[in-house]
């Protein structure tokens, strides 16, 4: 493997995969797809010592970098490049001053430190130090681009509202099932469907038909209630989202409190875990939450877009959908996968679908009240173009 991280600091605030992922691209945008390189996080007391034993200088650095050879001897064939060393508790003061996040400093100090082992030196004149800090920029940039490459966002159509109409007149039309079955043909690829606990729209006899009949994904919202766990643990979803639920809501009117059920959710989570069923956990775009979400073992965090989809003026909505980004990214760069949903429809979709960091929307009600306007497949198909534009 090119990259080898290592990491000396036992709950280390950062994504260890994300930080050697990013390692290795910029290894093959190096054209070192193949030479290997040693990463060390530490805190400041160990870079101190480095510093002092390697440099005479006293106090902690940002990052070191420690070539195993000159960059003009590198042979043809695969090389030991050298090694990096980067201060976390040093990039995490810089990421504060600086305004940006913690792996976003401690990538571009992997760079930095990158740059020095292919001989590049600021230290050497002011116009070296200029050349080394637009290669920096350059290869940051290009470094976005290749994360961006390829990454598809999902569309998954939750199919409930169907339920509900057929449950107004308590007869079997029109099917869920059915419905599920038409916006995978036009390109849904994934179905979600709300097992309540009231039974209000979904049924039993649609989850286990769906189960048996879903082609893509089916992800199954439900609140953390023995009954329904019981039938999630019989059922085998591909994922569960687990959602507050309030008997006289309409809908779903916010996320879950995570922080505030920890040792609930917990023990669900692992449940779920033990059985092979990855858990999205539905909340607010709050950092708290994430970190909980994170600290109880979620595969994903599904971010509420209710408060932005509902937002009166351009200025309230620009507030709630920054929320948004910076919340989709802290849960990304914490190692959760991020999905997103709620009150989503065909005018304000694009905005959150451009967001690089979320793989997934789930949007229901927009689909279904435009499907009775020109049809289920269509309204599918014209949902999924419109988050795939988004992309570019």
């Amino acid at each position: 493997m090119p990259a080898l991280l290592s990491c000396e600091i036992t709950n280390p605030p950062v994504c260890l995969p994300l930080i050697a992922q990013r390692a290795e691209i910029l290894l093959r945008l190096q054209d070192h797809p193949e030479s290997e390189l040693s990463i060390l996080l530490v805190d400041d007391r160990h870079m101190a010592r480095l510093n002092e034993s390697y440099r005479k200088k006293k106090g902690a650095t940002n990052v070191l970098a420690f070539a195993m050879q000159e960059a003009e001897e590198f042979p043809v064939a695969p090389v030991i490049l050298g090694d990096i060393v980067i201060s976390l508790d040093t990039a995490a003061d810089e990421a504060r001053r600086d305004g940006t996040t913690l792996h976003r400093r401690v990538t571009k100090l992997l760079i930095h430190g990158l740059l020095h082992l292919l001989g590049y030196d600021h230290e050497q004149s002011e116009a070296a130090a200029i050349v080394m800090a637009e290669k920096e920029e350059k290869l940051f940039q290009q470094l976005e681009l290749e994360e961006r490459r390829g990454k598809m966002i999902h569309l998954a159509v939750n199919v409930d509202h169907v339920a509900t109409l057929r449950q107004a007149r308590g007869i079997e039309d029109p099917d869920p099932v059915t419905a599920a079955a038409i916006c995978e043909l036009a390109g849904a690829q994934g179905i979600v469907v709300h097992l309540r606990e009231d039974r209000r729209h979904i049924q039993d006899r649609d989850v286990h038909l769906l189960r048996q009949t879903v082609k893509t994904k089916l992800n199954l919202e439900m609140a953390a209630s023995p009954e329904i766990i019981a039938i999630a643990l019989e059922l085998k979803p591909d994922m569960i989202t687990l959602v507050p639920e309030k008997r006289l809501e309409l809908t779903t009117e916010g996320g879950l409190n995570v922080t505030g059920q920890k040792k609930k959710l917990a023990e669900v989570v692992s449940t779920m875990n033990k059985a092979g069923i990855p858990v999205s956990l539905f909340i607010d775009p709050d950092s708290r939450q994430i970190k909980a979400a994170k600290e109880i073992g979620a595969t994903f965090v599904e971010i509420h877009t209710g408060r932005y989809c509902d937002a009166r003026t351009d200025k309230d909505r620009e507030t709630e959908y920054v929320l948004i980004a910076a919340a989709a990214e802290e849960a990304f760069e914490s190692g959760l996968r991020v999905n997103a949903g709620h009150g989503l429809n065909y005018t304000n979709t694009q905005r959150i679908a451009a967001l690089e960091t979320i793989e997934e929307l789930s949007i229901g009600h927009a689909v279904m009240a435009r499907a009775i306007m020109v049809g289920l497949d269509r309204a599918v198909r014209e949902m999924h173009a419109l988050i795939l534009k988004a992309r570019g």
